[in-house]
């Protein structure tokens, strides 16, 4: 499981999300991989100049992009065949512009909401104590 999340607003709202994760992570049996958090970077790489645009608009677009060129690289350092995101569990998430997000031929195109993915995705959360957030995670989506 990778965690690319350098678009989390404050270092203490990466490590309580990055906790969550490996809380997961170990629940399932599978190794953790999170990526160096660098906010910084994300603000210049994909908010700069895009700071007030509305939620689902063209910063979600970049940041997308951006989170899922960094998994695609790691995909590419780990040997992986194919590699999904999370982010389309989340009904407040446009599926097609998660999709549209990265033309590489392993990103799988799943849509984990339908089938009562959310849904499942709550109970999974209920059961292990999981800290669920109540914004997307940079300091923009908090409007």
């Amino acid at each position: 499981m990778f965690f690319a999340n350098s678009n989390i607003d404050t270092r203490a709202e990466y490590d309580r999300r990055l906790a969550a994760a490996r809380q997961l992570a170990a629940a399932e049996g599978v190794e953790l991989i999170p990526l160096k958090y660098d906010h910084e970077e994300w603000l210049k790489e994909v908010a700069a100049g895009l700071e007030g645009e509305k939620e689902k608009g063209a910063r979600c677009e970049k940041c997308f992009r951006y989170n899922l060129a960094k998994t695609a690289k790691a995909c590419t350092e780990l040997g992986l065949d194919a590699f999904a995101t999370s982010l389309t569990v989340s009904p407040h998430k446009v599926s097609k512009m998660v999709f549209a997000a990265s033309d590489d031929p392993r990103f799988l195109h799943e849509d984990f909401k339908k089938q009562e993915g959310f849904k499942e995705s709550l109970a999974r959360a209920a059961e292990l104590g999981l800290y669920r957030q109540n914004y997307c995670g940079c300091e923009f989506s908090k409007r």
